[in-house]
């Protein structure tokens, strides 16, 4: 799940709860999610954006946690407006 913010400073934030797994597995969440993130910040613009871990990440492939990521920063620009 991600939220974006048109006209932000580029700052972007992630959410892994308790649900996801133990400390070790949220960290390593949170690892993937942000070199994926780092990947596609000239794509993303100037939004503020906030990513927010589902359980399933914790057991999804790379493939598969960058397509869902591509496909939620997706449905928040058509959502919101922001354009990249």
């Amino acid at each position: 799940m991600v939220h974006l913010v048109a006209d932000g400073n580029g700052t972007v934030g992630f959410v892994v709860p308790r649900s996801v797994g133990g400390a070790v597995v949220r960290n390593r969440v949170k690892r993937r999610l942000r070199a994926l993130v780092a990947a596609r910040l000239d794509t993303l613009g100037r939004a503020d954006m906030v990513v927010r871990a589902l359980p399933a990440s914790a057991t999804a492939s790379s493939a598969r946690l960058a397509a869902d990521l591509d496909g939620a920063v997706g449905t928040a620009r058509r959502r919101g407006g922001v354009s990249s």
